[in-house]
């Protein structure tokens, strides 16, 4: 057996999961490679701009200039996708690589817009308001210069809207994420039963995303399976994990859920 399918079969032993998102991605020992590997089908890397470099980290303290994004997330995937016939998962959804900007998000647009088109053969392209999905979307999220963004008349990247955002009247190929923290929103922490009034009003807010084309993700949630059991009802897209194994293990005791990843709604 030739290395590429040595490669191929081990991928098809991995269950793709819509639901899950890797937030802070990078900070696992494997940054990309173990939320693969756990078959997540959205992480999230955070970047700042050093020079002429995108160095991948939480804060600049911890910058180091080997942790790029091309060398951690995009190299990596273009490579995976080249061996996999086109896709990241073996006829599995496109992957979401939330990439957040945690400052100057001008310049760092500068430099990454250029960059992207360089791995155009496996992004999601939205020209002139027509979609060509790709194995990889890339959303972008934190200090986002969403007027430069949308001023591309080709683009490799769309915009991470915020509940502030549910009545936007941008398409949902600019704006196709909501994202929010889950505190200030929200009080309960998955002990006990969820307030009716509190999930009255997450579905709520659910319905107004969805009803836009747009997915859901809150971050800052608790890792509480009753927790995410209760996002999973009301129709949320993706939950946020630092533990990937145990947001894994809640999912694979699950019955495979469609989402709009995967061309449907959420049931």
């Amino acid at each position: 057996m030739s290395i590429v399918a040595a490669v191929l079969a081990v991928l098809a032993l991995v269950r793709p999961l819509p639901n899950a998102h890797a937030h802070n991605d990078y900070l696992h020992a494997r940054p990309l490679l173990d939320a693969l590997d756990h078959g997540f089908c959205s992480v999230e890397a955070d970047i700042f701009r050093v020079g002429d470099e995108l160095l991948v980290a939480h804060e600049r303290a911890t910058l180091k200039p080997e942790r790029t994004l091309r060398r951690l997330y995009l190299d990596p995937l273009r490579q995976r996708v080249r061996a996999n016939g086109g896709r990241v998962y073996p006829n599995g959804p496109s992957l979401l690589l939330l990439i957040d900007i945690k400052e100057a998000g001008e310049e760092v647009y500068a430099l990454l817009r250029p960059m992207l088109r360089e791995y155009r053969e496996m992004l999601t392209e939205i020209s002139e308001g027509k979609v060509r999905e790709g194995a990889v979307t890339v959303v972008i999220s934190g200090d986002c210069p969403r007027a430069a963004i949308l001023a591309d008349s080709v683009r490799y990247a769309a915009i991470d809207g915020r509940l502030t955002d549910l009545d936007s009247p941008l398409p949902a190929h600019a704006m196709p994420l909501i994202s929010d923290s889950w505190f200030g929103k929200f009080r309960w922490l998955g002990i006990g039963s969820m307030p009716e009034e509190e999930r009255a009003r997450l579905r709520a807010f659910v319905e107004r995303a969805h009803a836009a084309g747009r997915r859901v993700r809150f971050w800052a949630t608790p890792h509480s399976e009753a927790l995410w059991t209760e996002l999973l009802a009301a129709g949320v897209d993706l939950l946020n994990a630092d533990d990937l194994g145990r947001l894994k293990r809640f999912l694979d005791a699950r019955p495979a859920r469609r989402t709009k990843t995967d061309g449907g709604g959420t049931d």
